[in-house]
């Protein structure tokens, strides 16, 4: 009840947090928003169109009362116009928290490590709650805390692939070396993965497509709250080590020791 995760200075119970893209509809997406459990959903700036119903996720999240919206800076293709985005988001949104993102190639959307650093800069300056999508990169994660991000979101893989954690060895250096939340972000496909991430040591995960592309969204965003309470109740308890060796669980020498050879039970 007291495992709370603060992300600057918003605290939230749930370590789920959702993307909004490529549901089939706006009912559909707040519908698995609901069966999710998340307090913090991220919206791109072109889908605050009050003017088109249609286009419009910012009027709708906006009446959840447990939810935040995060505005993010998709679709930007360098520092400045990621800026921009997050000053138009943040004025339309009243929220201090963006999440940062910036990747200029359509084929492999990849985030840009040099733009993003830059861009963060002065929105740390601008005081925001930036929370940068990175490659998995641990010496870029440690750069952008040094410089005030309040989190950093390593890819899983990349974004729609749906393969999971790739980048697991290089996530677990960043959570090892971080003293700020590490969301993994983009490529999981499962809530086993999801569970995963949190057994290793994430603070949360963000999930989109693997939702949004399910056949049943809302069933699939409760199966990832259920994988992500798992992941963080086992990372808590302690994971056994692992050995190279079998261990029995049980000792057997007496089990399997003739009668006339077995020790006497005290």
């Amino acid at each position: 009840m007291n495992d709370i995760l603060k992300v600057g200075n918003q605290k939230f119970k749930s370590r789920l947090f959702l993307g909004t893209g490529k549901f089939s509809s706006t009912k559909a997406m707040i519908a698995a928003v609901k069966a999710s459990g998340t307090e913090l959903v991220t919206v791109a700036l072109r889908r605050f169109n009050r003017a088109q119903a249609e286009d419009d996720l910012y009027g709708p999240l906006a009446e959840l009362s447990n939810v935040q919206i995060m505005p993010n800076t998709s679709g930007a293709m360098n520092a400045k116009e990621a800026i921009r985005a997050a000053l138009l988001g943040r004025e339309l949104s009243k929220s201090p928290i963006v999440k940062l993102e910036i990747h200029p190639n359509p084929h492999h959307l990849l985030p840009d490590p040099i733009e993003t650093f830059e861009a963060a800069i002065e929105l740390v300056k601008q005081d925001f709650i930036v929370l940068p999508y990175i490659p998995a990169d641990p010496v870029l994660a440690k750069r952008l805390e040094d410089i005030g991000c309040a989190a950093v979101m390593p890819l899983g893989a990349a974004i729609g692939t749906g393969k999971g954690l790739a980048m697991a060895e290089m996530i677990k250096i960043i959570i090892r070396d971080a003293n700020i939340p590490v969301v993994v972000d983009a490529g999981l496909r499962a809530p086993s993965e999801a569970a995963h991430a949190l057994e290793m040591g994430s603070d949360a995960v963000l999930v989109n497509s693997a939702i949004a592309a399910a056949e049943n969204p809302t069933a699939m965003a409760a199966a990832f709250k259920t994988g992500t309470e798992a992941g963080r109740a086992a990372h808590l308890a302690g994971l056994m080590p692992t050995s190279e060796i079998a261990v029995a669980s049980s000792p057997l020498t007496h089990f399997l020791a003739p009668a006339d050879e077995k020790e006497p039970i005290i």
